[in-house]
């Protein structure tokens, strides 16, 4: 039995999802002094922390059975990334869970730029002056907003300022242009465009192309008059900078989340007529925090059953390194590869990937998720990433990764394990930004999300199976949460069933010893 251990407060729902789990045993060390923490961490293989606990030597060396370790938010600068990586630990953060929190303190703070809404509250809430004539604004409507990354984030406060009457320029290298110009926008590549705006938001990672990205030089490139937005990491705009262009007056109004150090209790900016500040509180809903501790719950789980671990931050494969549309392809075929291995629990053969589309320039790194995936039943924590093909090769299993023929769909992998006498093929896609998909189990048509409890059940095509079946899991008590079913032109089916329940080997057997069943079989993602 596996244990996760919950260092720091997360929302309620958090525990209510780990305590539904039977085979896991759950440490609650919430209110645990850190110090105490350090006696009771021998005993966890996951833990989930947020940017109380510093993830420093102490604790990692404390953790001596830890295989991952899940920060409950976006900023890791309280996690010693290498330090988990030398000690063969899998760091994962939480980056999109406070999504829609973030693009819509970002409007907040435009609005108020716009507007002068903060100074105007002040006058007439605390110093008690009805004086109209001193807060005149500017309208959002037809006014050009550049935004530098169109992300999650930059992308939906695209979408948004559009409905205000906005025109949209968008500058970010690392995605298909046709994102920004099929929603109205305009693309560029050039850096200046985005100076030229009226109002400037920007939403990337930190890193070194990023950092000051915005500094002295372009700010006076800008037009005068300018309003420039920062929810996104402080130390994207030179704060130094920023500060003489308000008070030049270059710079009108400046909206402004996050800072360079913090707490920003003493910085420079408070002391400026025009800027709308808050404490960092992109994440600050009460929506956003329900969404952080779900999301780490489940990647916690995840990791604990070996199955995954989605946006992991020292894989082989750097994920930071990746166009975006790539990661979610990461945790797909880890659980494709799961869900085979639990369809034929023979002894492996061989695995192998299919790719189609763009998602093929990373079918080797694919690969190494397959396998993964495929052998984490079999042989537990003795399978990582970075033994993962030396073990295929120890024991014999062939490995490869090809390139597919036509698809239906813009990218696709499909994952092929041959065992003693059979060959499981599942294959998966990718919706919209992050909408994972199984659409083909050993060739059958299907589409559902690689989540939960589920009977895979092969069949003749006849009349009264679905009955049958319905019939079996009423009389157990077990609740039916879809049920998907393909067929093929060879009078065969393949329904995947997915239940609330645990299904036994009896309940198994039963549906097994059904007339029209070829073969069925229980799996857990």
């Amino acid at each position: 039995m596996k244990t996760i251990i919950v260092c720091d407060a997360i929302h309620p729902v958090g525990f209510e999802l780990l305590n539904k789990e039977e085979n896991l045993k759950i440490i609650d060390a919430v209110n645990v002094p850190k110090d105490k923490l350090l006696e009771i961490l021998p005993e966890a293989d996951v833990a989930i922390t947020r940017s109380s606990t510093e993830i420093n030597e102490s604790f990692l060396n404390a953790g001596k059975k830890l295989k991952a370790i899940v920060r409950a938010g976006v900023g890791v600068d309280n996690v010693d990334i290498d330090g988990c990586s030398r000690r063969g630990i899998i760091a994962m953060n939480v980056p999109t869970a406070n999504t829609i929190a973030a693009v819509e303190l970002t409007m907040a703070h435009m609005l108020a730029a716009a507007r002068n809404f903060p100074y105007a509250h002040n006058d007439l809430k605390i110093d008690r002056i009805w004086k109209r004539e001193k807060w005149y604004g500017v309208e959002l409507f037809n006014k050009t907003l550049g935004v530098i990354g169109f992300g999650n984030i930059g992308s939906r406060v695209a979408v948004r300022a559009k409905a205000f009457g906005m025109n949209i320029i968008a500058y970010d290298p690392y995605i298909d242009p046709t994102k920004v110009v099929d929603m109205g926008g305009v693309y560029t590549r050039n850096f200046d465009d985005i100076l030229a705006c009226d109002f400037i938001t920007i939403h990337t990672p930190k890193n070194s192309e990023t950092t000051n990205i915005i500094g002295k030089d372009e700010i006076a490139k800008m037009k005068d008059g300018v309003r420039l937005i920062n929810c996104a990491r402080g130390g994207l705009y030179n704060e130094e900078a920023l500060a003489e262009g308000l008070k030049s007056g270059k710079i009108a109004f400046a909206g402004i989340d996050v800072f360079t150090k913090e707490p920003a209790t003493s910085h420079p900016l408070l002391d400026l007529p025009n800027v709308s500040v808050t404490p960092h509180l992109g994440a600050n809903t009460l929506e956003s925090q329900r969404n952080i501790a779900v999301e780490a719950v489940e990647q916690a789980i995840s990791a604990a059953r070996g199955i995954s671990y989605p946006n992991a931050l020292n894989l082989p494969i750097k994920t930071d390194d990746l166009p975006p549309f790539v990661e979610p392809y990461i945790e797909l075929t880890s659980k494709m590869a799961f869900l085979a291995a639990q369809l034929n629990k023979k002894a492996i053969k061989a695995i192998r990937i299919e790719t189609h589309g763009a998602i093929s320039n990373y079918a080797n790194s694919m690969l190494t998720f397959a396998i993964v995936g495929a052998l984490k039943e079999s042989l537990g924590d003795a399978i990582n990433y970075v033994n993962a093909k030396f073990l295929c090769d120890e024991k014999g299993i062939a490995t490869e990764a090809t390139v597919g023929g036509d698809s239906i769909f813009k990218n696709k992998i499909t994952v092929r394990i041959t065992t003693e006498n059979d060959v499981v093929s599942v294959g998966g896609t990718v919706f919209g930004e992050n909408q994972q998909r199984i659409v083909t189990v050993n060739g059958f048509k299907t589409d559902f999300k690689p989540k939960g409890k589920m009977i895979v059940f092969k069949n003749n095509d006849v009349p009264g199976v679905i009955a049958q079946i319905s019939t079996i899991l009423a009389s157990e008590k077990i609740n039916i949460a879809d049920f998907r079913l393909g067929r093929d032109e060879h009078g065969m089916a393949l329904a995947v069933i997915l239940v609330d329940e645990n299904i036994s080997k009896e309940t198994l057997a039963k549906l097994n010893a059904l007339e029209t069943c070829v073969w069925a079989q229980y799996a857990v993602i």
